[in-house]
């Protein structure tokens, strides 16, 4: 494929900022399902808040089983949509559909079964460890539903139709905080359930989610998802997926284990160090948010430039994102900076964790900005097919820098989450400049995932 044979596209499918904001709105409502439960828990309980921070790792860890399929499903089938194939978008959808499936049963038994030792495992105090395990197999219990939600959402992404999935994020979100209000304080004949409502009501949501984005579906696809085209299995598409997937997901899982380490090691800090570790995550995911759906609608549309053979549009469309990702994650990590006293306020009024998260909100600016670069570029080579590269990156430099640094700063320097904080700063600006390398080389250009 080269820009001289590309077929033209139009306009406004390029347009990476119209689809970013969709796509941010949806995943800041996605967050604000687990973080409204931490919020509303922690008015009544303290020590919740700690708890659901401690297994909102795990889970989060073990949602990326399901982002396997889910990316590269989104990869795949905008590359065949840019090479105008709808017979293979279509077989796409029930492979994708029918595998994720059955990795949403398999993850719900790790859940419900193996909170026990995972815990142990991680440290978490023993004043909030029941309830930690509580609210692990309730949500386990979901997670069929889950990834069911999060394969259809990555259908109508590759779509370019991102509106749709964040008017269905709007709904779980409301239906969410509505039951978090009565079914944590309890209400007329409702017992207060505490964690176990908030966990009870954030699967009722996403259930309905799920109803509600399947009917979507087949509005406006129409019943493209049939048996028949699981008959004979199509063990091609499904190895092309997992060939795309199990690399671009093993970068994520890597991430998030590097995550969980680094959460154990803050486990061995004071509590009032942990939820400022849980605090300062939720905020700092509002900057991350940002970058994630920039960096999703990136890679939409550099998969199906690619896939139309337009090389060059794909090399002038990422770097106009990478502009626009690092000139707005700054500014918000700044603005999150300055005013970090009085948003911190608003859910707790522990001086310890006030003045402890100020230094905190300091050093997440440079890491902001390192992971804007390191989002879209990442998801940018793996639209264009350059798939192990990221990985093999991200892994090293996670767990020998990321990991690594935060043992050696946090606890031998006695830097504590200061310590935590530079380390993960430090990954995320090298892998910025070894992933703006590897563009600068071009060795994406020659990759051909249709014909691989």
């Amino acid at each position: 494929m080269t820009s001289t044979s590309a077929v033209p596209l139009k306009k406004q499918e390029n347009n990476v900022l119209r689809l970013t904001w969709p796509i941010f709105i949806e995943l800041l409502l996605q967050m604000l399902v687990g973080n409204a439960d931490q919020i509303m828990v922690g008015w009544v309980d303290p020590n919740g808040v700690g708890a659901i921070g401690n297994a909102n790792q795990v889970t989060n860890l073990l949602l990326l089983v399901f982002s396997v399929i889910c990316t590269a499903s989104m990869i795949l089938i905008s590359q065949y949509i840019g090479a105008r194939d709808g017979r293979s978008v279509s077989q796409t959808y029930s492979v994708s559909l029918f595998t994720n499936l059955i990795f949403g049963l398999a993850v719900s038994l790790v859940l419900i079964l193996g909170c026990g030792p995972i815990f142990r495992l991680m440290g978490v105090h023993e004043e909030i460890f029941a309830k930690t395990c509580l609210y692990m197999r309730i949500i386990g219990a979901g997670m069929a539903f889950q990834a069911v939600y999060l394969t259809f959402t990555a259908f109508f992404r590759s779509s370019q139709m991102m509106k749709e999935t964040m008017l269905v994020s709007v709904v779980m979100n409301l239906l969410n905080i509505g039951g978090n209000y009565l079914l944590i304080n309890g209400a007329g004949p409702l017992p207060a359930m505490g964690v176990a409502g908030a966990a009870v009501s954030s699967g009722v949501s996403r259930v309905v989610g799920v109803v509600i984005i399947a009917v979507l579906f087949v509005k406006k696809f129409g019943r493209v998802v049939r048996l028949r085209e699981l008959r004979p299995f199509p063990s091609h598409q499904l190895r092309r997926l997992l060939r795309i997937g199990v690399p671009t997901g093993g970068e994520s899982l890597s991430y998030n284990m590097s995550q969980i380490c680094i959460q154990t090691v803050c486990n061995n800090f004071a509590s009032f160090v942990v939820n400022t570790r849980v605090y300062a995550n939720m905020f700092a995911n509002i900057t991350y948010m940002f970058g994630s759906a920039i960096s999703q609608a990136a890679q939409v549309v550099a998969a199906r430039l690619m896939g139309a053979g337009d090389v060059e549009g794909t090399d002038r469309r990422v770097k106009l994102t990478l502009v626009s990702s690092i000139a707005i994650s700054g500014a918000v990590s700044v603005l999150l900076a300055i005013f970090c006293r009085p948003l911190y306020s608003l859910f707790t009024r522990d001086p310890q964790v006030l003045e402890l998260a100020q230094a905190i909100m300091l050093i997440e600016i440079p890491l902001e900005l390192g992971r804007a670069v390191n989002m879209t570029m990442c998801r940018a080579l793996q639209a264009c097919g350059d798939i192990r590269f990221p990985i093999v990156i991200c892994v090293i430099d996670a767990w020998l820098v990321g990991v690594g640094g935060s043992i050696l700063l946090g606890m031998v320097f006695g830097m504590g989450l200061k310590g935590l904080w530079i380390a993960m700063a430090c990954d995320e600006c090298i892998r910025a400049g070894l992933f703006l390398w590897r563009w600068h080389s071009r060795k994406w250009a020659e990759k051909r995932l249709l014909n691989s």
